[in-house]
């Protein structure tokens, strides 16, 4: 049984979780999971862990792209195992490549290991960029937005609101409710 997994990293990617589905489908897979999250947020991946979980002998995992289920060398590894373990495949749609050969093995890890000195470079090339921005003085961060509502803070606890009733109405986490009321 083909089981696909789509992700995109926000919301705002409705259209790319939509293209995932569309080729997921059309390579024949037949139980599809997918969600919204990033993949930094590895604790958070509940439906790749449910696809994980639902892959039996013979099954085969498929995704469009590499990145759409690791974040690293590593972590493929690691999921490659586990799928392996189970007695199933994984199958990369854009590249062609499926576990269940030994050349699609040796493929997998060496496009992996191109795709995290890729990822590498551009983080380099982004930190590069904004430390020169800083040093033009071009480059302000990001704006704080929990002290421009200061003051709507302190007011609220001061009106005797809890700390849970002020981080819901400004949207603001709890551990910078606190930092604001201290001062900080």
């Amino acid at each position: 049984m083909l089981i696909g997994y789509a992700r995109t990293s926000t919301a705002e990617q409705e259209a790319g979780l939509e293209a995932q589905h569309r080729d997921l489908t059309a390579a024949g897979v037949e139980k599809l999971f997918s969600e919204q999250v990033s993949s930094v947020d590895a604790a958070k991946r509940v439906q790749l862990e449910a696809a994980l979980d639902y892959l039996r002998e013979g099954d085969c995992l498929v995704v469009t792209r590499l990145d759409r289920l690791a974040r690293s060398v590593t972590h493929l590894l690691t999921l490659v195992e586990r799928i392996e373990d189970k007695g199933a495949g994984l199958r990369i749609l854009n590249m062609g490549v499926d576990t269940s050969t030994p050349t699609g093995k040796l493929m997998l890890t060496m496009l992996g290991g191109v795709a995290e000195f890729e990822r590498a470079i551009m983080l380099e090339r982004q930190r590069e960029g904004i430390a020169k921005a800083k040093a033009e003085g071009k480059y302000k961060g990001r704006k704080p937005t929990a002290q421009a509502q200061g003051d709507k803070v302190r007011e609220m606890k001061a009106a005797g609101r809890s700390i849970s009733e002020i981080g819901e109405e400004t949207g603001i986490s709890r551990a910078s409710i606190y930092r604001l009321l201290q001062g900080k």
